[in-house]
């Protein structure tokens, strides 16, 4: 639940890093990897939901230029990514997880350190 907490608060303050801090956190403790990505998928989604309802109440205003190409990205991304998961054996999902996890916290800590905004 800890995680979960922690994870929820990083996206709600930044927007990004719930489903690879969340999966990572699964599999570490023992969660299969197919089953770690479905759950943090359906969390993320809800979590996500919350989150720009919260937003709305709050008075926040949403620039909606981006948000078509986004939400269409994003819908067209699920079966292939359902697809990959299904296929691919657990072993295999792991070591990716782990490296997509490593670069993505190695990239951020470029950034931060470089001044990129």
């Amino acid at each position: 639940m800890a995680l979960g907490v922690f994870a929820s608060f990083n996206k709600g303050l930044s927007g990004a890093g719930y489903g690879p801090l969340v999966t990572a956190g699964q599999i570490l403790t023992g969660t299969k990897s197919k089953h770690a990505v479905s759950i943090t998928s359906l969390a993320k989604g809800v979590t996500s939901g919350f989150g720009v309802i919260a937003y709305f109440f709050l008075g926040g205003k949403i620039s909606w230029i981006l948000a078509p190409s986004l939400i269409t990205g994003a819908i067209i991304s699920v079966p292939f990514t359902a697809f990959f998961v299904k296929k691919m054996d657990d072993k295999s999902l792991r070591i990716i997880i782990g490296l997509i996890t490593a670069l993505l916290g190695l990239l951020t800590i470029i950034k931060v350190f470089s001044g990129v905004k």
